[in-house]
């Protein structure tokens, strides 16, 4: 009878382990030994998580052109390691393959989960935000307000959320006349309140930017600039590579 249970307890284990059909996005894959892919994946219920895709660079393998990024996939795993073992993949369709500067754009969101999002930490919301801008950078023309659009979802789901509507330290509304610098930690302080300001935004600016209206050309560039400080910031060290490729495109 011990043995048994002790069969039953470990065919339930070995069940919890097992995630079938997780809805997902690749975000990188690289190399693992002579004939597999370690896979990087953002997924809906459980986070970004690792997988390894044994024998999926072999010619014949059921993997092999499926684990592309940008495409909404359902990815089946088991395992307990750091790295657990996909067992399936199958495509869900719905997005056009990105292209040229939309492309690039989405490595560039890859490249922001991989370095701020942690293993295992569930953003289903963040999930869905993705998958809507990566169809965005699909569809829109200027795929620069698809980048401020994710950026400021992606701070406010790790619990960095801007505050863009009052300032810092009278709790009044922004003025859209005023100059700004943005404090991290606190928000927007009027520049005439503060010796040395890394930032200059116009009220005006903080303001369209809190609705996600892009229409004016300062918002934009401004926009830009608050959002590099910020992501810089919770970056740390960390130096992001499709940044660069992006600047040295639009010199082209």
């Amino acid at each position: 009878m011990a043995t048994n249970n002790g069969s039953a307890t470990a065919a339930a284990g070995s069940d919890r382990q097992r995630r079938d059909a997780q809805p997902a996005f690749v975000l990188h894959t690289y190399p693992f030994r002579e004939t597999s892919l370690v896979v990087e994946a953002f997924t809906r219920n459980f986070g970004r998580i690792g997988l390894v895709a044994r024998g999926a660079r072999r010619p014949k393998s059921a993997l092999r052109g499926l684990l592309m990024g940008f495409q909404p996939l359902l990815l089946s795993w088991a395992g307990k390691s750091e790295l657990r073992t996909l067992h399936k993949a199958e495509w869900q369709g719905g997005i056009p393959q990105l292209q040229g500067l939309g492309l690039m754009c989405g490595f560039y969101l890859n490249e922001l989960l991989l370095k701020l999002l942690a293993r295992e930490d569930p953003h289903d919301a963040l999930f869905a935000v993705y998958q809507d801008e990566i169809g965005a950078l699909a569809r829109e023309p200027d795929p620069e307000v698809v980048l401020r659009r994710f950026e400021k979802q992606l701070l406010k789901e790790l619990g960095y959320g801007l505050i863009l509507d009052r300032e810092a330290d009278s709790g009044k509304p922004i003025d859209p006349g005023k100059r700004y610098t943005y404090v991290v930690e606190r928000g927007p302080v009027a520049l005439d309140r503060v010796a040395d300001a890394q930032v200059e935004i116009l009220g005006q600016t903080l303001i369209e930017l809190d609705s996600d209206n892009f229409a004016n050309a300062v918002t934009l560039t401004q926009s830009k600039l608050l959002m590099r400080f910020l992501v810089n910031h919770y970056l740390g060290n960390q130096e992001l590579h499709t940044r660069q490729l992006l600047r040295e495109m639009q010199q082209i």
